[in-house]
This record gives structure tokens, C-alpha cells and sequence, in this order.
């Protein structure tokens, strides 16, 4: 069994008061006599994220732990423009290369990524990634993803005209994913390399006395479904509903539940750790993709895909 999980919601921020501001996990915990814990909380920055998850991991190394951010880009930028063949090498790329500061940079060469307005970047998506050619900006499972959020079920079948998705080479904008996702390639490396599993580059090894924890993309509005998170009055409405109908939510504490009415950062958080703590005996059968693409541009873990 899951001894624990953990969801984070993540950020881009580059100032470290920043990070300690929108950074909030949830943790679920349950000790060996089966009493269940929650606890929601912020004031780590990325780097300090990844040591303390690595502290708990020495505690409860059956442990999962779900982060909001792209783990890749798409296979033709990984593979055919850098030469690697999986994710963790492309992470080992960007970080000892310094390209993620350099293509977030304003003035930067890679025209590319794209959405924050200044020298050197459009604020408008590029012609590469519009009409047509709007797949190559995104990796299979954002259109998979996205298509089961947004798209109703008599009409999902595989397309993208007709919808927004998010691309990893977005950089600014409202529900840009790619600053926080190069900013935590570092982490994934660092928490890689003290022997936690990522899926679905490596296969879960939650059992046994050799159990590693597991980390997994997540995609908070699968888990959260359809609900205006920026909205005080939206939150609240939800969180006393998911209290009503729901065991889990029931046994919270008041200063849990104030959080995460509090904020949209605290609410994607503690929503993520109760989808993935319901699901917790999924994640040690989680399999591994049998489409090689998958080892260079990951795939989201969500409850219902």
C-alpha cells in the first residue's frame, strides 16, 4: 500500500519569495495503524521542495508524488534538435547547458517560446505552432489530455481545432505551463538521482522492501473537473460540496479546508492530493507505455484517461 502522496502545485517564479508563495502540497499520510493524515502547506522554493520530499521519501518510501508541470516537450524537439533519446537526458541537457534561463530570457535567439512580450518574443503564438502545424507545439498527452477536459464525450475523437491547448513552449500568458516546467527539470534530475522512479520513463517499484517512490505528471483540472478555481465564492462552493458527499473531505481539518478556499494554488493542491490518495493502490500498476515516444515526452497521469 501507499504509505503516502503528495501533490504539488508548482510555479515558474524566479524570486524565491515567490516560489514560497505559490508553491503549496498537500500531503496525505497514513501511519501503520491506519489512521489517515492531511496537511496543506507552502513556503518552500523549488530547490527545498526537492530535499524535503527526498527527507520524507527516507520515512516512507512508499510514496507518490504528483507535480502540475510538463516533464518533456515534444519528441521532435528532444530527439530530431537535441540529440537525446529520453526525457532524463534531455533534463541533463538543460540543466548543464543552462537552456532553460536562456530561452525564458526576453532577447532570447528561440523565437519559439513564446507569450511574454519584449525584445526577442512575441506575445502572439508564432505561425510554427498556429492552424496546420498547432500539433507541433504540443506532445501526445497534451492533446490527450485536453480533449477529455474540454471536449464532450460524443465528440472525442482525435483533433485539436476547436480547442486551446497549452504548450510547454508557452512562457508567458494566462495558464502558461512551460517557465514552471524548464524550472523543474532541475528537480526531477535531483529527486531522480536520490532514487525516486519518474513515470513513465522508469516503472514504479512501490512494493517490496526495495519500494522507490513514484513520481508522475498530473493535470490539476482532470482532477479538480469543471469549477472557476480563481473564484473565492467557486472554491468555497465546491470544497463544501466535495464535504458533504466525500469521507475523505469530511475528516479534514478547519485550517486544511481554509486554505485551500483561500487560494486557487492551496485548492489545486489539496484537490490533486485527494484524487490521487483515493486512487493510491493505481500508481503500483501504472504500466510502461508501449509507444517508445512516451520515453521522450512522458505522458500525464490523470484519474479517468
Amino acid at each position: 500500500m501507499v504509505q503516502r502522496v503528495v501533490g504539488i502545485d508548482w510555479s515558474g517564479r524566479v524570486d524565491a519569495a515567490g516560489q514560497r508563495r505559490h508553491i503549496w502540497a498537500g500531503v496525505w499520510t497514513e501511519d501503520p495503524r491506519g489512521k489517515v493524515s492531511v496537511r496543506l502547506e507552502a513556503g518552500r522554493t523549488r530547490a527545498e521542495i526537492a530535499e524535503w520530499l527526498i527527507e520524507m521519501a527516507k520515512e516512507t518510501p512508499r510514496m507518490v508524488v504528483g507535480f502540475d508541470f510538463c516533464f518533456s516537450f515534444p519528441a521532435w524537439f528532444v530527439r530530431d534538435e537535441h540529440g537525446v533519446g529520453s526525457a532524463p537526458e534531455f533534463w541533463r541537457r538543460v540543466v548543464d547547458e543552462g537552456h532553460a534561463e536562456r530561452w525564458l530570457m526576453r532577447g532570447a535567439e528561440d523565437r519559439r517560446f513564446w507569450g511574454k512580450p519584449g525584445v526577442g518574443h512575441r506575445g502572439e503564438r508564432p505561425a510554427e505552432f498556429s492552424g496546420e502545424h498547432l500539433h507541433r507545439m504540443l506532445r501526445a498527452t497534451d492533446i490527450d489530455c485536453k480533449i477529455v477536459a474540454e471536449i464532450p464525450e460524443a465528440e472525442r475523437q482525435a483533433r485539436v481545432k476547436g480547442i486551446t491547448p497549452k504548450s510547454v513552449f508557452q512562457i508567458g500568458g494566462s495558464g502558461s505551463v512551460g517557465t514552471a516546467s524548464l524550472r523543474g527539470f532541475a528537480v526531477l534530475l535531483r529527486l531522480r538521482e536520490a532514487g525516486f522512479r519518474v513515470w513513465p520513463f522508469d516503472a514504479p517499484s512501490l512494493v517490496g522492501r526495495d519500494a522507490r517512490p513514484l513520481v508522475v505528471e498530473m493535470y490539476t483540472r482532470l482532477n479538480t473537473g469543471a469549477v472557476k478555481k480563481s473564484n473565492a465564492a467557486a472554491r468555497a462552493a465546491y470544497l463544501l460540496k466535495k464535504r458533504r458527499e466525500d469521507a475523505g473531505y469530511a475528516a479534514l481539518s478547519r485550517g486544511v479546508m481554509q486554505k485551500a478556499r483561500g487560494g486557487e494554488d492551496a485548492f489545486d493542491a489539496l484537490v490533486s492530493t485527494m484524487v490521487m490518495a483515493e486512487r493510491r493502490e493505481t500508481f503500483a500498476r501504472l504500466p510502461m507505455p508501449r509507444d517508445p515516444l512516451c520515453g521522450i515526452e512522458g505522458w500525464t497521469w490523470a484519474p479517468e484517461v
